[in-house]
């Protein structure tokens, strides 16, 4: 059975500032809790209604029924389980390969998408602009299907970052050279801007290397491609040249 202090704890971690002040975060569905409990992410406690998840102590886990899980949710329809762990501490940064740099990512479908995209690639390491929506929003975590274990997220100032780094640094712009003509490297710093706005004005600077995904369509009306699916598009071909 849930307490009220246990129902205000969890429903106050939808909100960053009570996730950071608590240290933690909390993730829904079977297989993105499977995935965070076979990583180094650390349980507090589960609450499902099916009893299920066998290798969690009884200590840790607590059996409630769906009004109970209703009451928890961020799900506009409820899984069948919600798991809260620690938010651990951040890795060092790995300056070697293929780096994704988010240039204020807002949307928290889009970056979870990225970080299974990353994931899927081999990218190991995401560096996100302080602007960059929270990795551990409820709704980041669960776009990210379980790939939040697997790639290494840092938040940092991007600027200072980006015009020190020894590596080889590109952005996708509108007026960039065909990223299908482009002899790609395996070591860089790959940029994605923001969804509405592009990458910063500082951060372009920085950027030596403009790289433009061609449109094909007979009209060329479509103004943009959403960041995600652009991303998709960049590491295939970063990966496919390898």
């Amino acid at each position: 059975m849930l307490s009220k202090n246990q129902i205000k704890l969890i429903t106050s971690l939808q909100q960053k500032k009570q996730r950071i002040a608590q240290q933690l975060f909390f993730a829904e569905g079977i297989k993105v809790i499977q995935e965070l409990l076979e990583s180094n992410f650390e349980l507090v406690h589960l609450f499902t209604t099916q009893n299920d998840f066998d290798q969690v102590s009884n200590e840790k886990k607590v059996v409630i029924d769906e009004a109970e899980l209703k009451k928890i949710t961020a799900l506009a329809t409820p899984n069948t389980c919600l798991a809260v762990f620690k938010i651990p501490s951040e890795k060092k940064i790995t300056e070697s390969g293929l780096i994704l740099a988010l240039d204020s990512i807002r949307d928290p479908g889009n970056l979870g998408t990225i970080l299974r995209l990353c994931d899927w690639f081999g990218i190991r390491q995401i560096i996100c602009s302080k602007e960059t929506v929270d990795i551990y929003n409820p709704k980041v975590v669960q776009a990210t299907m379980g790939s939040i274990a697997r790639v290494n997220v840092n938040y940092i100032d991007l600027k200072p970052f980006i015009s020190k780094t020894n590596l080889p640094v590109f952005g996708t712009f509108m007026d960039g050279t065909n990223i299908y003509k482009t002899d790609l490297p395996q070591e860089g710093i790959i940029i994605m801007g923001n969804e509405a706005n592009g990458i910063s004005p500082e951060i372009e600077k920085s950027i030596k290397n403009r790289l433009t995904i061609p449109r094909f369509g007979t009209l060329q009306k479509t103004e943009s491609l959403n960041v995600a699916t652009a991303t998709a598009i960049v590491l295939s071909e970063f990966r496919r040249l390898s």
